[in-house]
């Protein structure tokens, strides 16, 4: 039977590698979006989380099994549970695109950086540019699926995902941010009143 000493350093190794990923994690999202895909090594990867090299090769694999860590890491950043809750509670289609909007803010808010690294490390690396394009196709999806179920679309479906994904994207919201000075409550808050307007009949003129 196994002691409760034994039992407890067993969470404890097992609480002790979840951290070391989180911070391994954590140091490879910091020097991509510092110094971007290509300059930043395995190496200096591991000497900003504080371990050794075969330590980030054991982990994660490779410099693309971070990238993709990190990718991970800011979807589950946006909270994609809460959204999926309010679109199953809402049956209003202006509070289900409040839902989505709400989603793509926290997503461009907590890890833009992320979603533009991606992009940007797509273009020498076929796999990330892969984690990109499914990301984009994935947000098309729930569009669809979402816009398909409201009786007052102004447009036809393909072309309301088009114009959605034109005014809200990341582009737009760092524009909006760091260009324009908005606060991320207005950008959300706009979005909100165009896409309305643009979207649904009866909508705000």
């Amino acid at each position: 039977m196994e002691t409760p000493r034994r039992k407890y350093d067993s969470l404890k190794r097992a609480a002790q590698a979840l951290e070391t990923r989180a911070e391994i994690a954590r140091a490879a999202r910091k020097l991509f979006v510092e110094q971007g895909w290509t300059a930043t090594t395995v190496r200096d990867v591991a000497r900003e989380a504080g371990v050794s090299v075969p330590t980030v090769y054991s982990v994660y694999g490779n410099k693309t099994g971070l990238a993709l860590a990190v990718a991970d890491s800011a979807d589950l950043s946006a909270d994609g549970p809460r959204m999926v809750e309010e679109l199953e509670s809402e049956t209003d289609p202006a509070r289900q695109l409040a839902a989505m909007i709400g989603y793509d803010r926290r997503l461009y808010e907590r890890s833009g950086d992320v979603i533009v690294l991606m992009r940007e490390a797509g273009r020498v690396e076929p796999e990330l540019a892969n984690v990109y394009g499914e990301g984009r196709r994935r947000g098309d999806e729930t569009r669809i699926q979402v816009f398909s179920g409201w009786p007052r679309l102004r447009l036809d479906i393909g072309t309301a995902v088009d114009v959605y994904a034109a005014l809200c994207n990341i582009d737009v919201y760092l524009t909006l941010i760091n260009e324009r000075g908005w606060s991320a409550d207005r950008v959300e808050q706009w979005w909100n009143e165009v896409l309305t307007r643009e979207l649904l009949v009866g909508g705000p003129p």
